[in-house]
């Protein structure tokens, strides 16, 4: 049977705002290494609907680029 724990704090919500989304203009792009696409496109999808932006995102070597798109 598990335990009910009471009175325990709701951590905090983690965000991550280390990739420069908020400074791109078309065209430019960045590159995350050692991270799977999945974990970018996320992102970028995240980011993009709370900035009215469009990434995408490719597998390139040991990592990710993103490019603004719009």
């Amino acid at each position: 049977m598990l335990a009910i724990e009471k009175n325990r704090e709701l951590p905090r919500i983690r965000i991550r705002n280390s990739y420069p989304y908020k400074v791109m203009v078309v065209g430019d792009s960045f590159f995350v290494e050692d991270t799977s696409l999945q974990v970018i496109c996320n992102s970028n999808y995240r980011m993009g609907k709370q900035l009215g932006m469009k990434f995408i995102a490719r597998k390139e070597n040991d990592g990710v680029r993103v490019w603004r798109t719009e």
